[in-house]
């Protein structure tokens, strides 16, 4: 298996030669990724190629073996959580990150207290993400009741109160229905608009590659290719370890 290593530059949100092993077992090999503001990226590959293990590095919950993270160039390997949130990278886990017992409002302006000082300002922003994720009419809903799409609307709400400039998505696409993957698609693309850079990670593969700029192939715990989506899905190592022969982006 080939194992690349992509030139990082000096700017974005990039993984450089990240490898970690858990309990002596590689899950991540000699990996790099970079993600500029603005752009989305996709990190796809099957079970078990470590894509959730990077992100786990990226946003430091997950500390490499070697390696670093870097932001514009900083090494940031180092910084716990907290100190990346504040400087801009937040994380959209798979596991359902809203508080249930609260309502859709309180969800967001429990955020929004951190991350804004001034009380008006935290009120014109809760309205703003109310009404840009269409949920201002459930806004006095218990988050528990909430349809699926729209637990993932009021989760991505949440995480734009916090400010981010990098935003890591793990499985956005997943568990919702059709239209709910169509209204998020359009999230991401209007998400891009605002400046925001995103990574992606989700096994509904051919939905995520048409939203992205860049993707990045993932297999055994390394990169095996990376590229724009309509060439990356010709290379045959590709599709011999992931995609399968038959597959195309129509």
């Amino acid at each position: 298996m080939s194992n690349k290593v992509f030139k990082i530059i000096n700017h974005g949100l990039s993984l450089n030669k990240i490898s970690k092993s858990i309990r002596n077992k590689p899950i991540i090999r000699n990996i790099s990724i970079n993600v500029q503001k603005g752009q989305v990226v996709g990190l796809l590959g099957p079970n078990g190629a470590g894509k959730t293990t990077a992100f786990h590095i990226l946003v430091g919950l997950t500390r490499p073996d070697s390696g670093d993270v870097l932001l514009n160039g900083k090494k940031i390997t180092d910084m716990p959580i907290f100190q990346r949130g504040n400087m801009g990278i937040s994380y959209l886990p798979q596991e359902s990150s809203i508080f249930r017992g609260m309502t859709v409002e309180d969800n967001i302006y429990s955020i929004l207290e951190i991350s804004e000082k001034d009380k008006k300002l935290r009120f014109i922003k809760l309205e703003n993400l109310l009404n840009e994720f269409d949920i201002s009419h459930l806004r006095k809903s218990s988050a528990a009741v909430l349809s699926g799409g729209e637990k993932r609307r009021l989760e991505i709400a949440r995480t734009l109160a916090a400010n981010p400039e990098y935003l890591l998505m793990d499985e956005p696409l997943t568990g919702i229905d059709p239209i709910s993957i169509g209204d998020i698609k359009k999230i991401i693309t209007e998400l891009k608009k605002k400046n925001i850079g995103i990574i992606i990670t989700d096994h509904n593969v051919r939905e995520t590659l048409n939203i992205v700029d860049i993707v990045y192939i993932a297999s055994e715990g390394s990169i095996i290719d990376s590229g724009l989506p309509n060439k990356v899905i010709e290379n045959e190592e590709v599709k011999s370890s992931y995609l399968g022969s038959g597959f195309s982006l129509g």
